[in-house]
């Protein structure tokens, strides 16, 4: 087959920004609760952040290496790292404009305050001093810059001022520039008293506390300039797949590192001098395009608690409680419910704690003899993992497959594997080379003198607290021949040998990616043939070149594509003789969506799969990733009808890509307006 042509694709790291364009959209709509808006904010400066971290990282390591490589869209890392500064210099605009024109006067309206230094009254500049004095002054330490004194050592994305001084200290030194370093215990704002702020809620950034009295810290010298500043560094990992004897401690000894990656970005106060910004990128060895100024905190992310800090209700999305299957209402036993027949799990409409149960039953049943499970993200207070310590406490064989290289939540991982080993658990790292991404438990359970295998697949990680905030599917089957690939699926992980033929599930790095591209064949075949095709592909990102090429050429065909990609998406849709067959959209809305459905008309015998994979080089073939089957015709009906016909019909949250690959957000026009999260909320409270 041969790969599409670099014109008809579209750049991943500009794809990516272009779905936090997306994001900050949510910021901008006033239909969006006000709170909420702010966290949206928030969450495109958490998500620029990685961004930087890992995305603009590897661009910036390949321009240092003189990389020729091109990307699959035919831009060289240096072209590359132009194009995705100049648009992410105009995102982060973007949001500082709307964070101070929009969202902060719209909080002051319905009086919630930030208050800044030249708008204190004497009693807020009294308690602020006050404050200072008590909370921050005791744990600042300033770093004068002389030859005794370097640039200190400054950690990634934390807080640090920049300060100009004139004059000389009590040692007739007069190095003109300073630095202090906010400790990362402190808060980053700080709620007033209400009758010290003149309102109910009242907040004061910690950066204008400083600003006000750093001159306190340099007694006898001039402050001349204050300017606060943060560096994003690469955190990227490096752990040589040849030499490692032991994941586990070779990670240890690489996570303290991460700190101290390569500096990747300089953001600094917009008023920050001229002399003090180029003093700054020379210390990081970063260039002028490194540089963001920016009116307002350098660390956005922190304002992400206000929303939990004020009880507003009416400024919030109205509470929901997650469903629960009225087979699993009464508490009863779990596993006599997965043999009447399989069940379908929809997060967050529907309850995660069933699948919480589903392993707190393994564990306490005398009649269960082993639990298999992997682990990607989890949490650092997870009730999972704790069942599974108590059932290898209790005498069961537990085997889990953590994924000590899951980005960000490395040290989380190291930490419950090693209480899982210490309790006896069988505790595997994975294969090296290939991230353990698959979701994935197994229950192994005696019943009338035989075994009984019992498992749970997902789209999403066990992780409790996402589950409340990403859509995802699970299955809870006993199906034989799922649950036989499953023990097989570990088996292969835990132990050596060659790849065993699965019967029911697509497994990568071996047959997911020839099984997709099969299926896609075959829906060409059935359109070349005159029989109506259809493909319905539901996912986070699409990127793999052969799978492109196999959905252009059904799209020539006449096969009829709809591809519900939330991120970035390298296809490019209604191109005339090309892609005229193919729509590409995106929804943004409350969850984050994260499901994986592969739907194929089949000639009318109907194939639906969910996955763990996106359509990406990397999930294809260098991770260990399964597909899996919706069996019953009954509940392959509700993943049609719950998880892909509302995102075709939303027409509010819907972004529709267009073939130069821009979006358009989709609007209802004359039509009824509908949400296709609002709408499942609307069926699970019923």
């Amino acid at each position: 087959m041969n790969l599409p042509s670099p014109d008809t694709l579209i750049n991943r790291e500009l794809g990516i920004l272009a779905f936090h364009r997306r994001v900050l959209a949510q910021a901008e709509d006033t239909d969006v609760p006000l709170l909420e808006r702010l966290k949206f904010l928030c969450i495109v400066s958490s998500n620029m952040d990685e961004f930087f971290e890992v995305r603009m990282a590897g661009l910036k390591e390949q321009i240092r290496a003189n990389s020729t490589q091109r990307s699959d869209d035919g831009l060289t890392p240096l072209q590359q790292y132009r194009a995705v500064s100049a648009m992410a210099h105009d995102l982060v605009a973007k949001q500082y404009e709307l964070l101070n024109r929009s969202v902060i006067p719209a909080l002051a309206k319905r009086d919630i305050h930030f208050f800044r230094r030249t708008h204190w009254t004497e009693a807020q500049a009294a308690w602020i001093r006050e404050y200072y004095l008590r909370e921050l002054m005791p744990v600042l330490t300033p770093v004068g810059l002389d030859p005794s004194h370097p640039f200190p050592r400054v950690l990634n994305k934390s807080l640090n001022f920049a300060v100009e001084l004139s004059g000389r200290d009590a040692f007739g030194r007069s190095s003109g520039a300073a630095v202090v370093q906010a400790p990362r215990a402190l808060p980053r704002f700080i709620r007033m008293p209400e009758e010290i702020a003149g309102c109910e809620y009242g907040f004061v950034f910690l950066s204008s506390i400083l600003h006000a009295h750093v001159g306190e810290l340099f007694t006898g010298m001039t402050v001349e300039g204050c300017y606060q500043f943060r560096v994003t560094r690469n955190s990227g990992l490096f752990v040589d797949d040849e030499e490692t004897k032991n994941l586990r401690q070779s990670l240890q000894g690489e996570l303290p590192q991460r700190h101290f990656g390569a500096a990747v970005r300089l953001e600094v106060a917009d008023n920050c001098s001229e002399s003090m910004a180029a003093f700054l990128l020379e210390q990081f060895e970063l260039e002028r395009d490194d540089l963001y100024q920016v009116n307002g905190p350098v660390n956005l992310v922190r304002l992400m608690q206000v929303p939990d800090w004020v009880d507003r209700p009416e400024l919030k999305y109205t509470p929901f409680t997650p469903a629960l299957p009225a087979r699993l209402d009464k508490q009863e036993d779990i596993f006599a419910q997965i043999r009447k027949a399989d069940i379908l799990l929809h997060h967050p409409f529907e309850s995660f704690q069933p699948v919480i149960s589903f392993i707190e039953q393994a564990a306490a049943d005398p009649n269960v003899v082993a639990i298999r499970q992997t682990v990607y993200r989890t949490g650092t207070d997870s009730q999972l993992m704790m069942a599974l310590i108590r059932a290898a406490q209790s005498g069961k064989e537990v085997t889990v497959v953590v994924e000590l290289m899951a980005r960000f939540d490395e040290e989380a991982n190291i930490n419950w594997a090693s209480r899982l080993e210490e309790v006896g658990a069988h505790v595997i790292y994975g294969v090296l080379g290939h991230k353990t991404h698959a979701k994935l438990a197994l229950v192994i359970r005696r019943e009338d003198g035989q075994l009984k295998r019992y498992a749970h697949l997902g789209t999403g990680n066990y992780h409790a607290r996402t589950a409340r905030m990403y859509t995802d599917f699970g299955l809870m089957t006993c199906d034989d021949a799922i649950t036989a690939d499953a023990n097989s699926l570990f088996t292969q992980i835990t132990g050596l040998g060659k790849a065993g033929k699965l019967k029911r599930l697509w497994q990568a790095p071996f047959t997911l990616h020839s099984e997709v591209i099969a299926a896609i064949q075959h829906e060409t075949n059935l359109a070349v043939a005159g029989k109506p095709a259809a493909i319905v592909a539901k996912m986070n990102a699409l990127l793999e070149p052969q799978v492109i090429a196999a959905l252009y050429a059904a799209s020539q065909a006449g096969v009829k594509i709809d591809l519900i990609i939330r991120g970035v998406c390298a296809l490019r849709p209604g191109i005339a003789g090309l892609s005229e067959n193919i729509r590409v959209r995106s929804i943004v809305g409350r969850f984050l969506e994260h499901t994986r459905i592969f739907y194929f008309r089949n000639d009318g015998d109907e194939l639906v799969y969910l996955s763990s994979a996106d359509w990406m080089d990397r999930n294809f073939f260098r991770r260990i990733e399964t597909g899996f089957p919706i069996l019953s015709p009954k509940l392959k009906k509700r993943v049609i009808a719950e998880g892909l016909k509302p995102y075709l019909r939303d027409n509010v949250q819907a972004w529709e890509m267009q073939s130069d690959g821009t979006y358009r957000c989709k609007k209802p026009g004359r039509a009824k307006a509908y949400q296709a999260q609002t709408a499942l909320l609307e069926l699970f409270s019923r």
